[in-house]
């Protein structure tokens, strides 16, 4: 009884306090301000000069400093959370940041679902080709050109108009001129700062800047709708640009002195409209559906043939796992191990961004199409795991039933082929069906090449609609109807090899 009481009173010890640890952690506010508060900055460091990281992994550049320096005039204290350029807005929508800090060009459309400071750098999109390119001078010779460009930025929606021309988009500005070093595109749109600055440093000596600005464009901060940091973020920019520290930060990177800016962005924060958001929801995804439909048969297509290929190979390296010689098996495994033990986004990098540049290093002209390289990098990838299927599927089958073939004048090949290969195939049935299935959803990540399969069509959906939630709710739902269509279709091909099927009356 006195152990009961004990635990009683226990129990309400850790409830109170408890209590006293939330009381302690809510804050007693008196309006919104951000003095003393921290707030959480989405950034991308893959933008020099505005983001990047330094060689110890810290973040530097013209976008933070700035944002350091107004952090400290306004009073309040910062934590930058690392994230894609195309995911901002939509995480700026859930609110679960305060701000972004990524050289963000203030729009009509962008400012429908987000609201933006004052300008606070003066910019605009350029053109970018190799230095042996004298073909595209200007904007009207980028016709039937391919155009590299960063997803969801303003270049994208300018090589859009281009006639012709073929958009490869990329997720960040170091790949897309890569892709531009490497061959696999003509030209890229991008902000001309951020080239001259790349050719400036020496990592981009074979490219060059031609002709004008295409556009005029202002960057600000952008902030979720009716943020109440908005306006202290709006005054201590306002004190960095009068008290000459912005004018330093602008000369430190850019060595130049700095432009002049409007003190009001030149297109208004607009507010939403009172349409039910049920509907629009609705509306949003079946206007996407035909295109996500053409991006889903992309995908099925690169799934089929890249398990054909890898189904080849993988079989014939889990028969070479079981041969008698020690290097054979000793290579086979190698490969396995090391397929199965890097992650495929890294095997998709080397082969289209890393092996071209490897190659032209020697002197020599290569480059890989992207349906190639995909189709590579996810063959190569999945014969790795089907050859431990095959090699398992075999080795299920009893010693036995070989020594009887052999027995019966059968050599090892037809062993293998009329006796062997057959029983182990409907062993292996299952963990290939589940080999298929994973396959089609790893697809996605050829989205980094700018493969336009199905989550490529959404992304460059959401960077246009900035609907995150509906678009890749679509995007999830395509995908569970195709592995659900694949699972019944290894489950009927899986019983039609049963041979002791059950009668029916």
């Amino acid at each position: 009884m006195a152990g009961l009481t004990g635990i009683r009173w226990l129990r309400q010890l850790v409830l109170g306090l408890s209590c006293l640890l939330l009381l302690s952690t809510c804050s007693f506010s008196n309006g919104p301000t951000a003095g003393g508060k921290t707030l959480t900055i989405a950034t991308e460091p893959t933008y020099p000069p505005f983001e990047f990281q330094s060689a110890t992994g810290e973040l530097q550049g013209f976008d933070i400093d700035l944002m350091n320096a107004i952090a400290q005039s306004a009073g309040f204290q910062v934590k930058y959370q690392r994230m894609p350029f195309d995911g901002m807005i939509p995480a700026l929508q859930a609110q679960t940041v305060d701000a972004a800090v990524a050289a963000m060009t203030i729009t009509a459309q962008r400012a429908k679902t987000i609201s933006f400071s004052r300008p606070y750098f003066k910019s605009g999109v350029a053109i970018a080709t190799r230095i042996d390119n004298q073909n595209i001078t200007n904007f009207d010779s980028l016709k039937n050109k391919i155009i590299g460009v960063q997803i969801g930025t303003t270049g994208a929606q300018k090589a859009q108009n281009i006639p012709g021309a073929e958009v490869r988009t990329f997720n960040d500005s170091p790949l897309t001129l890569q892709a531009l070093l490497n061959g696999n595109v003509d030209a890229v749109l991008n902000d001309q700062v951020v080239i001259l600055y790349g050719i400036k440093s020496g990592n981009l000596k074979g490219l060059k800047v031609v002709s004008s600005l295409l556009t005029e464009e202002f960057y600000g901060i952008p902030t979720p709708k009716g943020s109440p940091y908005l306006q202290t973020i709006n005054q201590g920019l306002a004190t960095v640009l009068k008290n000459g520290t912005y004018s330093q930060i602008y000369q430190k990177w850019f060595g130049i002195q700095p432009p002049q800016l409007p003190e009001k962005s030149p297109i208004e924060n607009q507010t939403s409209e009172g349409v039910s958001e049920l509907l629009t929801s609705l509306g949003i995804i079946w206007k996407s559906l035909p295109v996500l439909l053409g991006g889903a048969l992309i995908t099925l297509q690169l799934t089929v043939l890249s398990v054909l290929l890898g189904t080849l190979a993988g079989s014939l390296i889990g028969i070479v796992r079981l041969h008698p010689a020690p290097f054979l098996r000793s290579c086979a495994r190698g490969y396995v191990e090391f397929f199965r033990g890097t992650p495929l986004l890294v095997q998709i990098f080397m082969i289209y961004f890393g092996l071209p540049a490897v190659v032209q290093s020697f002197g020599f002209t290569f480059s890989l199409n992207r349906l190639a390289a995909a189709v590579i990098a996810l063959s190569l990838n999945s014969a790795a795991y089907i050859a431990e299927i095959v090699r398992g599927g075999i080795q299920s089958i009893e010693p036995g039933q070989a020594e009887a073939a052999q027995s019966l004048g059968l050599s090892s090949v037809q062993t293998m082929r009329y006796v062997i290969f057959p029983q182990a195939l409907r062993r292996m049935l299952p963990p290939l069906g589940n080999q298929f299935i994973s396959l089609l959803k790893d697809t996605s990540l050829v989205a980094v090449i700018g493969f336009e399969e199905l989550f490529r069509k959404g992304q460059l959906i959401v960077a246009q609609n900035y609907r995150s939630f509906e678009i890749y709710a679509a995007v999830a739902l395509v995908y569970l109807f195709l592995t659900l269509l694949s699972s019944q279709a290894f489950s009927r091909w899986e019983r039609s090899l049963n041979p002791v099927k059950e009668k029916r009356n």
